[in-house]
């Protein structure tokens, strides 16, 4: 069972990670990037033992979510246009790529509309590069507190997409800013932001390393994604 296997390696790898930084594993949690798969395949990924799964597009998850276990859990991690906000909201219990204050304020607004309460990352762009959305860090610790005072979207932590290297310590610089800039909003804030959501499947032992609490896995748990439709600049 090719699912199994690529699970087991890819917590092998977690686990590795973890035991060179001096980290619990249990302090990690895979997130399943599911983007292009079938509700089939996140089921048997469900049997397997994982609940946390990942989309980018919001009309693939109105497909998709219904169609899946119950028990499996959705975060959104791709870009998402306002216009989107209520079905995101509806759908899923954490946005990942929160990307500007225009978007929280949509987003504050359709979860009053469905009485939710929705979790909340915010997406850096700790690289700097022009195809990626998210903050660029000094804006965020400026508008930081505007975004924690929403009373509908509680605010777990930060998110970021690494530019693609093919050595992946190339990257670590870019995840040591994203915990060192998390450092500073907890400090603005008098309080922990636990969520690091960094690290794919070809860079997740440095974002370990570095202190990420979520990694976003697709390719190396479900192979290559179908070519059903053009693939986005924030590649996972």
């Amino acid at each position: 069972m090719p699912l199994a296997e690529n699970l087991a390696a890819v917590q092998y790898r977690i686990a590795t990670a973890c035991e060179q930084a001096g980290r619990d594993p249990s302090e990690v949690t895979l997130l399943a990037v599911s983007k292009n798969h079938p509700a089939e395949s996140v089921a048997e990924a469900v049997r397997l033992g994982l609940t946390i799964f990942g989309e980018n597009r919001v009309q693939e998850a109105k497909a998709k979510i219904p169609l899946s276990p119950g028990r499996a859990r959705w975060h959104f991690i791709g870009h998402l246009q306002s216009n989107k906000a209520r079905d995101a909201v509806a759908l899923f219990e954490t946005i990942e790529s929160v990307d500007s204050l225009a978007l929280a304020t949509e987003l504050q607004k359709q979860a009053e509309k469905q009485a939710k309460t929705l979790k909340m990352l915010l997406e850096v762009n700790v690289a700097g590069e022009s195809s990626k959305f998210g903050w660029n860090p000094e804006r965020l610790l400026a508008e930081f507190m505007q975004l924690n005072a929403f009373s509908r979207l509680e605010l777990h932590g930060l998110m970021t997409v690494a530019p693609y290297a093919t050595d992946a310590e190339k990257v670590r610089p870019v995840f040591r800013r994203l915990r060192e800039l998390r450092d500073r909003c907890a400090d603005l804030l008098g309080a922990s932001l636990p969520v690091l959501s960094m690290g794919m499947s070809g860079d997740l032992e440095v974002a370990v390393q570095e202190g990420a609490t979520i990694v976003r896995v697709g390719t190396a748990l479900f192979g290559p994604r179908p070519k059903v439709v053009r693939e986005s600049a924030d590649e996972i």
